[in-house]
Formats: C-alpha cells, structure tokens, sequence
C-alpha cells in the first residue's frame, strides 16, 4: 500500500500525504489543526480564482525581473489557468476558520500550483526541486498582502453577482409598479389607513429602494479594488526586487480585469480592513431593505379572509400539516431569515476587524467567510424572491375596489379647502355612523354631496395637483 503514498517534511518534521493528492505538508498540519466548520476552501470558487490570479501574476512579474526562469512561470501560469477554469478546486483542503491570517490557506495554494506546475513539467507531485512551493510560486510574496488582495478580487467578483440579482429583482418590481399603475389602494402609515396611492407607486417605491441601494453597493465594492501586493510581510516590501511592485499590480490588472492599484501606504493598507467593513455595511443596509419589503408582502397579502389581502402571492407549497387549503408566504419569509443572518455577519466583521492588531489583522478568515456567506445566500434569496414570488403577484382587486370607496382617508384632501376641524368632523361622525362620508358631510351642513364627490376623485389624490389645478 505504500506506492499510494509519498512523505514530505517541512522544518516541524515529516508527515505520510497521499501520492496523488496536489496539496502538500503544510496543508495537512492544517487540516488537522482546524477541524472547525467542516466546509473547505473549496466552498469558495471565488476565492480559490482570486488566488490563482494572484499567483499568476506574481509569476509573470518575478519571470520579467529575472526572479524566476521563464520555464517554471509558464508552468505556474498554466496550473493558475486551470484554477481558474474551476478544476482542482477539490484540492483546497483547509477549513475556512483558521488560525494564522490566511497562512495556511496561501499555503495550500502554493503547494497545488506547485504540483500542478511540477507534472506540467514532466515530475511527479512533491518533486520540488522542479517547482517549489515557497520559493518559485511564493516568490516576492507574502500571506500578508497574497492573501487580503485575493480577499478583495474574490468579494469584488461576489459583490458583482449579488449586483446582478438585485438588478433582476428590482426590474420584477418596475414590472409590477407599471402593470399596477391604474390600481388604486389605500396607503397605510403605522398600520393605519393614511390617504390613497396607486398599488404601482407601492411597488415602484420598491424598485427604487433597490435601485439606490445598488448604488451604495457599487461605491463599496469599489473599494475592493486597492490592494497592498507588494508590501509582503508588514507593507515594507521586503524581499521584493527593484520595480516589483508595479510590475505585479499591472499584471494583477490584466489577470484580473479589474482596475486594480496599489495602496498608497502599504503598511496601513497590510493591517488595514476598512474595505471589508465598508462592504459588509451596504451587505447589512441591503438586507435591512430586503427584510422589510419581504415584511411588506407577507403584510400585503395576510388573509385570506383576516388580513389585509391587498395583493395576492403565488401559492408555492401546502402551508399546513394540518389546516387544509392553507398557504404560506414561505418565499419572503426566506428573504427575511437571509436577512438576520447577514445582519449578524455584520457584527462579526465588525468584531474581528477592530480586534486586528498592530501591522496585520489575523482575523481576516472569518471576515471574507462572513462576507461570502452572506453574498451567496442574498444572491439565492432575491433569485427566488423574484423568479418564485415577485413575478407572480396579483392585485386583490375586488378588496381594493370597496376598500377606496368606502374609504373616510379621501377627506383628508379637503383640508385645504374646508379646514382640518370640519375634516376631522366628518371622518369621526363618518366611523362612528357607518354612514357614507358625502351624506355625513351634507348632515354636519359642511359640503353638499355634489361638491364632495367632485372635489374626491381618488385617482387625482394619487398625484400632486399640476399648477393652477382650482378643481
């Protein structure tokens, strides 16, 4: 059994590896220090391309400056391409939580681009004397700026995704605001009736909350793209050749296809996590406005006898094991659980970027963890809160019809004309009576029947009066 394994040493000693396997020693010592989570880096496609594209790079700009033979960076750039085509990802063994700042995760992305590039070449894995892991694929780096620049292009590409599920959301919502324009509707303020609106302008309100809060996403993920690649270990730049850190950043621009540049300060930017909180900011504020437009549906279209029943949902499943016919907003209360979840997330991120100390921040692991997570599970939520929700609304249109009608919020338009008092007359002896708000008006001597009904067309209260509008 023995010719399925081979045996690497690192200066802890030596440890059995599978013959096959493309990670190496030192990503064994931290699989098995970090039985954490259960989920591995290969849980994060984003993150492992974000890495093979920095090692691209890197390869590119130390064979340029003589730090590498052209031989071993094309063999490096070749298992960096198969990266980030998708393959070997299953090689990514380490745990997601992890102690060390992301060492251990640079590491194993050293030792399988090693192995990749070693049988490119004609070896076998673990014959570094061809390809070695810390000299040739690590060259003029450091975990400290390899792994928060992969940090960023992979939040930068999550942050794109989410970017698009949104947008497809928002448009839903557009789509629904233009069908419902002609729907009339009583708006409601702290749950009770406030003045008429259109069931259009309720749901455009939704697109545009989206709408900005995409803005808000694209100004912090531009933030991703300052990277400190070329500080090494503490922002110095020790142990990097002469016009390194220019060469690597272009050639990072053109891997990645991205705008990035490198920080101005590389020792502030090497400890600095600023980004992340930013980012993890305007995930929280989306998913405030997510939770609460969920809430607003499930209020919507409670019922459907007890409820408001304004808008009727898409039946998804049976709502009930044991209360037949009954159907749940199971949709947008998914939409809400993902919303406490990245809500939570925030504080997390907020708790390990201020416990970073002084020149590197070793909870880095668990911000990028937090923030994949997060990203991933809105981009599934507003998918299915769109495709399995949103697209399928309808009006409750006999509710909404009686509901305007008999609506007392249409006197609050006569403000201007009869004073808030008189209004305020009509609505009280209104609700108290039952009665219908132009006969209880003519009673109070207030306004004849007539006038009321000219004066309260709903659709005109739906819009602001155009100049010199006297009717």
């Amino acid at each position: 059994m023995t010719d399925h394994l081979r045996t690497e040493a690192d200066f802890l000693g030596s440890k059995t590896l599978p013959r096959d396997a493309y990670w190496g020693v030192h990503t064994a010592r931290a699989v098995e220090n970090f039985p954490v989570t259960g989920q591995t880096l290969a849980q994060m496609p984003h993150l492992i391309r974000a890495l093979a594209c920095v090692k691209k790079a890197a390869a590119q700009a130390n064979e340029s400056l003589g730090v590498i033979e052209p031989s071993v960076a094309a063999a490096i750039g070749q298992a960096c391409d198969a990266l980030l085509a998708g393959q070997w990802h299953d090689q990514f063994r380490v745990d997601v939580i992890q102690g060390g700042a992301g060492t251990s995760t640079n590491m194993n992305a050293n030792e399988v681009i090693a192995n990749l590039a070693i049988v490119q070449l004609g070896g076998v894995q673990g014959d570094y004397h061809l390809v070695h892991p810390n000299d040739d694929v690590n060259a003029s780096q450091s975990t400290n700026d390899v792994y928060p620049t992969a940090l960023r292009l992979a939040a930068h590409a999550q942050a794109e995704e989410l970017l698009d599920a949104l947008a497809g959301l928002r448009a839903a919502f557009a789509g629904k605001a233009a069908a419902f324009g002609s729907v009339l509707k009583i708006g409601r303020t702290q749950l009770q009736d406030a003045v008429p609106m259109t069931l259009g302008q309720e749901f455009g309100a939704f697109a545009a909350t989206l709408a900005e809060d995409e803005r808000r996403l694209r100004e912090a993920q531009a933030l991703l793209t300052e990277v400190n690649l070329g500080a090494t270990a503490i922002g110095t730049g020790i142990n990097t050749p002469a016009g390194y850190g220019a060469r690597v950043i272009d050639c990072l621009a053109r891997c990645s296809g991205l705008p990035v540049v490198a920080a101005r300060d590389l020792v502030a930017a090497t400890q600095d996590t600023g980004a992340f909180v930013q980012l993890s900011g305007a995930l929280k504020r989306v998913a405030i406005r997510l939770s609460k437009i969920a809430s607003d549906l499930r209020l919507l279209s409670s019922g459907p006898q007890a409820g408001l029943g304004d808008i009727v949902l898409p039946a998804r499943q049976a709502g009930s094991s044991i209360m037949p016919g009954k159907v749940n907003p199971v949709i947008p209360e998914a939409m809400n659980q993902v919303a406490f979840e990245v809500i939570g997330h925030d504080l997390m991120v907020t708790l390990a970027a201020e416990s970073g100390q002084l020149q590197l921040n070793a909870f880095e692991p668990l911000m990028i963890w937090a923030l994949h997570q997060g990203m991933s599970h809105l981009v599934g939520a507003c998918r299915t809160l769109q495709h399995n929700c949103v697209e399928g609304i309808e009006p409750n249109l006999p509710v909404l019809e009686r509901r305007v009608a008999e609506s007392v919020t249409l006197v609050t338009a006569l403000n201007p004309i009869i004073g808030y008092e008189n209004s305020a007359r009509i609505v009280k002896q209104a609700l108290a009576s039952g009665g219908e708000i132009g006969a209880v008006a003519e009673a109070l001597g207030i306004l004849s029947a007539a006038d009321l009904q000219r004066l309260l067309v709903p659709e005109r209260l739906t819009r602001p009066a155009a100049p010199h509008d006297n009717t």
